[in-house]
């Protein structure tokens, strides 16, 4: 009988062929210590006499080893292994390669045959290398530890390993101690405690280090349970200042911000204190958690340790920050794929946050063990109060514990799972934190809170009054949010929780962005706000459903990844309002809100609206005043809630307009765009009679320009704009704008073929991104843009550098005169900005304006695309009658109203749009950039979502 052929043995343990992940490894199935020790006598011996050639032969063997070692954790973590598992690996490789280093040079290099007592010593693992785990490009913290004085071998010998890990590239934190140091420095240092807290022996003197770790724990651990945990926790709270405290930023820092794994290992740590433990798993089955939270805390950090595995690979270092060139290469690689309206990268990333939040649960969790056990100092000004007992509230089954809302029973939650709901209003209403005893009572029965629970009236009651009571809906939205009440007690927003959309618009997840959008309406509606907006106070006393208003704004983003999100959002919005119990006009009111979200956004930054038919179709989707001013206040949220400088006065003074033009229609009933022209010149007239009345005159060019002009701009820009014409003749005028987010640039001459594409490119040319432009020509050829710009990091341009303002200056009165001016630019885009695949796209419509053809073009921002643009249309004989420009991330949306050169519209000449639409499709395509890389390899990349 022929026997199979048997295989040759492999780096890995067998494993079943079932099994999609490796199977458990052995350190000697990877380094084999007794053969490498034995390599290494020999390679003392051959170079006998030669220390150098025997250093370097040493090292060769040792590199070797642990490159062998590292090659095999990352082909195991690409198998499917998980970080965890990966990261113990690593440190084991890193036990064998030190402890052969360490009898290399004990033995071979600086030998004590009959060793004295300081010549004893010993190295140990400290820090994170100490717990048995390691990324890819840790650090490796090592602690020599000598019996009590330094001598001449243990200097030497430390001094010989410390150059040679060096040498093969290690990043080494080191420490040269005694046990009596290593305690003393402890009581003074709670980094350095911390670090030994994790302090695990590798080799060299056993008996020494359980010596150091014996009066390490009798002298710093034990009975100092109060003052680590407040120093852990105060050190944690200080970390999340300096990361912006918040969980949901989109492109987090995975060790250092909230719900990363430093606050994974602060609970390791503070667990470790109090309950004592060695392994990861033994401390943590020690603590308060049970037997579902410790799995919980397991899988968190399996997951958080895949990713920073995959991280230090990918990039060669040791990279914390998710940026976005790197989201879709970790996500491809841990398995995440494109599914039904939603990106692999994006489900990737609510993955993240959503382990991140679990974090923050176990959190609480402990601190409410810990204050039980009176082993966690109170916070701010309570731990100079004296303890006092526990004072019962009026709403039956909650108390005031030491100054926070708790509940009486902990059976409360369980019982009556509506209490779930109250303890948040109550806390609300007499204005306390929640006890984390409480919020751990509330994460352990949060399954109560079903659909069932969610249809009873008073369930109903309870969440509107979370959400409309009192004057701050956004904190306790937040803290319900962060307990994973909010999208148990309204399931439509519980499926945005933790979602993320892939561009750089949007600087939140979809759940965060939302709260802080209900944030800005209560500060817009009760004066709190930064810049506040006189007619939107205006209206908050108008308004005749504020509820709709709120719930609208919670509901308006339900719909992202279902498709068209405007038309799911109406249907989950619908969903959501029937549940509680909503009248079927309120709810239509709701619906209609969350269907028609962008729609004031998008008309106001993308479209003419000063043109009589942009008017009439956006006051016909309206149809009430009603509608109007809900629809207005919620679309100034909506963008104010973006991120930081997105709002901006420009938008402000657009949607005004917009908001202004549109009630004019519906108050004097004609939505007819003869109607709408009329209103609108009505207006033009009293904004110039106005101006008349301040300044006592009206430079000639801005009488003789068309009402879109005098409509386009507030009565303050418009007396800058007289006032810079004063002078005559061309004009080129800088200042901050009103809200100090951008710088206002205005320029006035004689119109001329291509002059704005020589504008947009001298611009460009001085490193100025136009983020907005507004540009008028007069009927006898005189034009005034108005540009707004950037500069490369996004702030207002020239703003600190008053030099570049006046090249800038210099240069454009050279366009305005028609002398040569150099236009060349160099392009800039960054790593995070080709990590997007942005697809271009170009429409030439002519039913949008009755006198213009309008060309939307969309696609990838970069310097001097508007200067490529125009070229392209004057080189087409297309004359720009205003130009609408904005940026939305690494996205750009533009949009033109043009005619030909004899002043008609496109419609008749199809081969021309053809034509057009062609040249514009290969502007945008061009330079495209390459994808992001590291040294080794190119990264994946995602495409783009619609950055609304």
């Amino acid at each position: 009988m022929t026997l199979p052929p048997t295989k040759a043995p492999t780096l890995l343990e067998t494993r079943s062929p079932l099994l999609r992940r490796p199977g458990k490894w052995r350190i000697s199935n990877i380094i084999d210590g007794r053969a490498l020790r034995v390599k290494l006598t020999a390679a003392a011996l051959d170079n006998f006499g030669d220390p150098q050639a025997a250093r370097k032969a040493a090292l060769d063997l040792l590199h070797g080893a642990m490159f062998r070692g590292r090659m095999i954790a990352q082909e195991r973590l690409q198998q499917g292994a998980d970080g965890l598992d990966t990261a113990r690996l690593l440190s084991a490789v890193q036990d064998e390669v030190i402890s052969a280093l360490y009898d290399f040079t004990t033995t071979h290099v600086h030998r004590a045959r009959n060793p004295t007592e300081a010549e004893r010593i010993t190295i140990m693992a400290t820090g994170g290398y100490g717990r048995g785990v390691m990324g890819p490009s840790s650090d490796t913290d090592l602690l020599f530890l000598r019996a009590y004085k330094v001598s001449p071998h243990t200097e030497s010998v430390v001094e010989y390993m410390l150059y040679a890990l060096w040498d093969m590239g290690l990043k080494v934190g080191n420490a040269f101690r005694t046990p009596s140091d290593c305690v003393k420095l402890s009581l003074e240092d709670v980094t350095i405690k911390t670090s030994l807290l994790d302090a695990r022996y590798i080799c060299g003197d056993e008996a020494l280090a359980e010596e150091m770790l014996t009066a390490f724990h009798e002298g710093a651990v034990k009975g100092r349970d109060a003052q680590f945990i407040a120093d852990k926790l105060a050190e944690r709270d200080a970390r999340h200042a300096r990361q912006g405290d918040a969980r949901y930023v989109v492109e987090p820092n995975l060790k250092e911000g909230k719900g990363g794994l430093r606050d994974l290992q602060t609970l390791y740590w503070i667990a470790k204190q109090t309950y004592g433990g060695h392994t990861l798993e033994d401390v943590m089955q020690a603590g308060p958690f049970t037997d579902h939270e410790y799995t919980v805390f397991i899988r968190a950090a399996r997951f958080l340790w895949t990713v920073r595995c995959h991280l230090h690979f990918v990039t060669g270092r040791a990279e914390e920050r998710l940026s976005f060139d790197l989201q879709p290469e970790i996500a491809a690689r841990m398995g995440y794929r494109d599914r039904r309206g939603q990106q692999g990268v994006e489900r990737f990333m609510k993955r993240y946050f959503l382990v991140t939040k679990d974090v923050g649960g176990l959190t609480r969790i402990l601190a409410a063990k810990l204050e039980a056990d009176q082993k966690k100092k109170p916070e701010g000004l309570r731990r100079f109060l004296p303890v006092r007992g526990p004072v019962e509230l009026d709403e039956p089954g909650f108390i005031i514990d030491n100054g926070r809302i708790n509940v009486q029973d902990d059976k409360a939650m369980r019982v009556d799972p509506l209490n779930m709901l109250r303890l948040f209003i109550v806390a609300r209403d007499e204005g306390k934190d929640i006890h984390p005893h409480a919020l751990s009572l509330l994460t352990r029965a949060l399954r109560a809170l079903n659909e069932r629970t969610r249809e009873k009236p008073e369930a109903q009651a309870l969440i509107l009054d979370a959400i409309l009571g009192g004057d701050n809906p956004g904190r306790i939205l937040r803290r319900m949010n962060e307990a994973g009440v909010l999208g148990r007690a309204i399931p439509e927003f519980g499926g945005i929780v933790a979602q993320t959309q892939f561009n750089m618009y949007h600087h939140y997840t979809v759940d965060e962005h939302t709260i802080r959008a209900v944030e800005a309406i209560a500060e817009m509606e009760y004066g709190r706000d930064e810049h506040p907006i006189k007619l939107v106070g205006e209206l908050f006393d108008l308004i005749e459903n504020r509820r709709a208003l709120y719930l609208a704004m919670l509901l308006h983003d339900t719909g992202k990844g279902k498709g068209d999100q405007q038309i799911a959002g109406m249907k989950t919005a619908r969903k959501a309002c029937e549940r509680l119990g909503l009248s079927e006009d309120e709810t239509e009111l709701v619906s209609w809100l969350v269907g028609h979200h962008l729609e004031m956004s998008e008309t106001a930054q993308k479209r003419d609206i000063s043109d009589p038919r942009t008017v009439t179709k956006f006051t016909e989707m309206v149809g009430s005043l009603e509608r109007l001013r809900l629809l207005y206040i919620l679309t100034i949220a909506d963008i104010k809630a973006v991120g930081p400088g997105v709002w901006n006065a420009w938008k402000g003074q657009l949607l005004t307009d917009l908001y202004h033009n549109t009630a004019a229609a519906l108050r004097g009933g004609r939505t007819d765009e003869a109607g709408v022209q009329a209103e609108l010149e009505a207006r033009a007239e009293r904004r110039q009679n106005e101006l008349v009345d301040r300044l006592g005159m009206v430079p000639p060019l801005m009488l003789a320009m068309e009402t879109a002009y005098w409509t386009g701009f507030d009565i303050d820009d418009l007396a800058w704009h007289a006032q810079a014409l004063n002078g005559g003749g061309n004009q080129v005028h800088h200042r901050l704008s009103l809200a100090g987010g951008a710088m206002a640039l205005f320029v006035s001459g004689e119109d001329r073929p291509g002059l704005f594409a020589d504008l947009a490119g001298t611009i460009a040319h001085n490193g100025a991104n136009i983020i907005a432009a507004q540009v008028y020509t007069s009927r006898e050829g005189g034009i005034i843009d108005v540009f707004m710009l950037h500069d490369i990091q996004d702030k207002p341009f020239g703003k600190d550098d008053p030099a570049r303002l006046e090249r800038l200056q210099a240069d454009l009165h050279k366009v305005l005169a028609g002398e040569p001016v150099d236009m060349s630019v160099r392009e800039r885009l960054g790593r995070r900005q080709a990590a997007f695949l942005v697809h271009p796209s170009v429409q030439i419509r002519d039913d949008l304006s009755a006198d213009h053809t309008v060309i939307d073009i969309a696609g990838r921002d970069r310097p001097a695309l508007l200067y490529d643009v125009a070229n392209c249309l004057a080189g087409s004989g297309i004359s720009i009658h205003s130009a609408h420009v904005g940026s939305f991330g690494e996205r750009m949306f533009d949009a033109f109203y043009v005619q030909t050169e004899d002043g008609q519209k496109l419609q008749q000449d199809a081969a021309l749009k053809e034509s057009l639409r062609e040249q514009l499709l290969d502007v945008l395509g061009r330079h495209e950039p390459d994808a992001p890389h590291t040294p080794a390899r190119k990264l994946r990349r995602s495409r783009a979502v619609d950055s609304f």
